[in-house]
């Protein structure tokens, strides 16, 4: 399945819904769960329109700590139906949908005396029955192996950076890791492209009502209205700013940035306990580019911004925790990057942290269907649920989900990944497109495949092939598409500087 998303689609795209092209479902939002409502619609055979006012993942699905969690968080929390819920869908991203986007990722806790026995014990106990979803969930033991307890010498060798004052050992377990959110996002887009959908960025809508929206095309300033059979507001912490009546409390998470030569040696996630709580922990997560992302935060906010940022108490906090199992302190000085997302929260008593991640589908008094709460993980059954309700609200002639075992662009099974003949990096994060993206490139502009696959820099590993197919394929209209979400080098803001020359050159060539 190839399917290219670009300037001219969206051209295209727009003249025929000026022209009055029929919509079944107008989507609002392009995150993980707007793509995935888009996809989950399209692929049921129903007329859609996706659109975002900025790109696609530009708000909190692209803040994520890259994980695809099994749910143990919530079980702690006695959340058994979110747990399991978690669980699923884990199952259901790393073994038919995304198999190429997600991998296992061990975590070990040190136990140090930061870790009391009692803690330790009810941590294990807790990744016991972590491992007991994911067999309720028929995810494979080969590709999530069950937790186990680390001796002092296992430990070091997993963690040669622990502290080992008091050190007892370890915990070790597993959850599933994304290659990147935002390539999530842009794999759920592309594929409900494929399936028909018509997948706008840069187009506003205001106005909305349950049969109808203005869209404006923020390129040109041009308005339209589209009438719709449904609609759906997917537009997560800003949902409330389109339809009356709805109150949520957001939720900012913040991850520091790290490179991964700051951690010599490690590559596993490293967790350390929040201090007075029994079941938060912070915690490193190694990327595959070089990087360590460090997180995460949970600070409810009244302030809603497009972009929102840290603040210095979050930094401290961060730092102070993750060195209490350190036998080397990180500093400021470590830290090369920042981000935070919002979450969607349904707003109820008692601090964020406590908050329900499940889900919610609302339906407004002018018919608009909202989807809110809930995680990345969950995106698809959430997806699911919106399309549901919107079918059944319209009366829309359409069948049952099908996007549970539906293969996004680029998915195979793991066997067959394994014997694409490609670089490394471009199979993580393209999978079975991993040729095209190269094939693409040089087509596009007529260099040797060696220099479109040098790393742009010693720093950053992202490939002038890739740039060039973010904007062939992936719908990526300018340098902060290209450099913040299609590749993830805006994160250290320093990269991000030394790669606009890159990136304007691509959209040049290719746009």
């Amino acid at each position: 399945m190839t399917v290219s998303l670009n300037a001219a689609r969206r051209t295209a795209d727009l003249d025929a819904l000026a022209g009055g092209a029929p919509v079944d479902v107008l989507v609002v939002g392009l995150g993980v769960t707007g793509a995935g409502v888009a996809l989950d619609a399209a692929s049921r055979g129903l007329r859609v329109v996706a659109v975002d006012a900025h790109d696609l993942a530009f708000g909190t699905s692209r803040w994520s700590s890259k994980l695809v969690h099994g749910g143990l968080r919530y079980l702690a929390k006695g959340q058994v139906g979110v747990a399991h819920e978690s669980a699923v869908e884990r199952g259901v991203l790393m073994t038919r949908t995304a198999p190429h986007l997600t991998h296992a990722m061990p975590m070990v806790i040190p136990l140090t005396d930061a870790v009391g026995k009692p803690q330790a014990a009810l941590a294990m106990q807790g990744l016991r029955a972590g491992d007991l979803l994911r067999r309720m969930a028929h995810t494979p033991r080969g590709l999530l192996p069950g937790p186990r307890r680390l001796s002092v010498e296992q430990t070091i060798a997993r963690v040669p950076g622990v502290s080992r004052a008091g050190l007892r050992g370890g915990l070790l377990s597993y959850d599933g890791q994304l290659e990147d959110d935002a390539r999530l996002v842009t794999a759920l887009a592309r594929t409900a492209a494929a399936h028909g959908a018509r997948v706008l960025t840069k187009v506003r809508a205001t106005d909305l009502a349950g049969d109808s929206a203005t869209l404006r095309d923020e390129v040109t300033g041009q308005t339209l209205t589209v009438r719709a059979r449904a609609v759906v507001n997917a537009t997560g912490v800003w949902a409330g700013g389109l339809v009356d009546g709805l109150t949520l409390t957001p939720s900012r998470g913040t991850h520091l940035v790290l490179r991964a030569d700051r951690m010599p040696g490690t590559d596993v996630a490293v967790s350390a306990p929040v201090p007075g709580s029994t079941n938060r922990f912070v915690f490193t997560l190694p990327q595959a580019d070089g990087l360590v992302y460090l997180g995460l935060t949970d600070e409810a906010t009244d302030e809603i911004p497009d972009v929102p940022r840290p603040e210095e108490h979050e930094v401290d906090f961060l730092l102070d925790t993750i060195n209490r199992v350190l036998a080397r302190p990180l500093t400021r000085d470590d830290v090369v990057g920042s981000y935070a997302g919002l979450r969607p929260l349904l707003s109820a008593e008692g601090s964020t942290s406590d908050l329900s991640r499940r889900h919610a589908v609302l339906t407004s008094t002018t018919g608009v269907v909202t989807i809110v709460g809930g995680k990345l993980t969950t995106y698809r059954r959430m997806a699911q649920d919106a399309v549901d309700q919107a079918v059944s609200a319209a009366g829309l002639g359409a069948g049952s989900s099908v996007t549970a075992s539906l293969p996004l662009v680029g998915a195979a099974p793991r066997h067959e990944l394994a014997r694409i003949v490609a670089p490394t990096r471009l199979v993580r994060r393209y999978g079975t497109e991993a040729p095209a993206v190269v094939a693409a490139a040089v087509e596009a502009t007529g260099l040797p495949e060696a220099d479109l696959l040098a790393p742009l820099s010693d720093r950053v590993p992202v490939t002038r092939a890739e740039l060039v197919f973010g904007v062939t394929h992936e719908g990526a209209l300018d340098t902060s598409d290209l450099l913040d979400r299609r590749t993830r080098i805006g994160l250290v803001p320093v990269d991000r500087e030394a790669c606009e020359d890159a990136a304007s050159w691509a959209l040049s060539v290719a746009g």
